[in-house]
């Protein structure tokens, strides 16, 4: 295991008003991990080499490509194998015979599937906003862009490493490793030869690389160099447990005892945020439980996820208005995570979060 040293960071509170998204070269901040969460997904459709490219040029340490595959076996990014609702798969009648249903994690999906694509044809497609309704504004890129390879995820960011002056570290997310070793398509054994053949599996890379199962962080800990971080939720189980028949949950994982389990084969641990910070019944930040603290006692950073400025996806108290879709507080919730001590943060609004760095300083 690759050992990395938590750093406890302390904020001010502050409020500001959001920011309009612009592509500056930022300079570099302190050890505080800022990741473009599928990129800059709060002003482009998510898993689009713009996202990733405007969340670098806004200033993130990192951008992250949630890992699928191609019939052909080339890793792409999409957020899930299902691309029904990120591609405009839907409009090209010669993939209509594609659409099924699967047991994706035990719960039946319909629609059409990565791994019944060949590159070739997926890059045919086009994507889309995945979440229109919430952000009508980027709407207005669908159709205009394709879907990556890893590859070009990585030709991106060191292309904009050089470019910017500031290496730009990439963050990518094995997404349902169990299913897709069921489908005779292990996204692990590419993963690590991708990031071989660019040099990347060293101790110094600027690599993390996440999942939310546990059984093959495990395998990935023996094969890579670069630091891993078990991705948990605060529901339900990974699903390499549940097809196992291990019993324990999430809630387990993120016990002291848990986290102790975790210190021994990964380098981190990346919560939903609400696992650091309840909700309280009127919906408003509650007290901090003790994942931060029970993390860095075991040698874990903590990087948790998902910071976006709409109102609806954000606590009570930092709404700005009775709108869902209209932008709240970013700024105070972001300070209220890192005075409780996390050391990073997966951001949809790499903007906000490297401004609100700047300020807290």
């Amino acid at each position: 295991m690759k050992r990395l040293v938590p750093v406890a960071v302390s904020a001010i509170a502050v409020v500001a008003s959001v920011l309009v998204p612009q592509t500056v070269e930022a300079t570099k901040h302190d050890d505080f991990v800022i990741v473009g969460h599928r990129g800059a997904s709060g002003y482009r459709p998510e898993h689009t080499l713009a996202s990733y490219e405007l969340a670098a040029r806004m200033g993130a340490d990192y951008i992250e490509p949630d890992l699928v595959t191609t019939k052909d076996h080339v890793l792409v990014t999409r957020h899930e194998p299902e691309i029904g609702g990120t591609t405009d798969v839907a409009n090209h009648p010669e993939f209509n015979d594609r659409k099924k249903t699967k047991l994706l994690d035990g719960v039946a999906v319909t629609g059409w599937f990565t791994e019944d694509f060949t590159l070739a044809e997926l890059k045919a497609l086009r994507a889309k906003e995945r979440i229109p309704a919430t952000r009508q504004h980027n709407t207005v890129f669908d159709g205009h862009y394709q879907i990556p390879t890893f590859q070009e995820v990585i030709d991106l960011s060191k292309r904009l490493s050089k470019e910017l002056g500031r290496p730009i570290g990439i963050y990518p997310e094995t997404k349902h490793p169990t299913y897709f070793r069921q489908q005779g398509l292990p996204l692990e054994p590419e993963l690590v030869r991708t990031l071989n053949r660019n040099g990347l599996n060293k101790k110094d890379a600027k690599v993390f690389v996440q999942s939310f199962e546990v059984s093959n962080l495990k395998a990935l800990d023996n094969e890579l160099r670069v630091p891993l971080v078990q991705l948990t939720s605060s529901v339900g189980a990974p699903y390499d447990f549940v097809a196992s028949g291990d019993k324990r949950t999430y809630a387990d994982i993120v016990s002291a005892k848990g986290l102790r389990e975790v210190a021994t084969y990964a380098d981190g641990v990346g919560p939903s945020k609400d696992q650091i910070i309840p909700l309280d019944a009127a919906g408003k930040l509650g007290k901090p439980t003790s994942l931060v603290a029970d993390a860095h006692k075991a040698g874990l950073v903590v990087h948790p996820y998902t910071f976006r400025v709409e109102n609806t996806f954000l606590p009570a108290d930092f709404d700005s208005s009775a709108s869902p879709n209209d932008s709240g507080n970013l700024f105070g919730e972001i300070a209220a995570y890192r005075k409780a001590g996390i050391d990073g943060l997966f951001t949809d609004n790499t903007d906000i979060a490297v401004a609100e760095e700047k300020e807290a300083r």
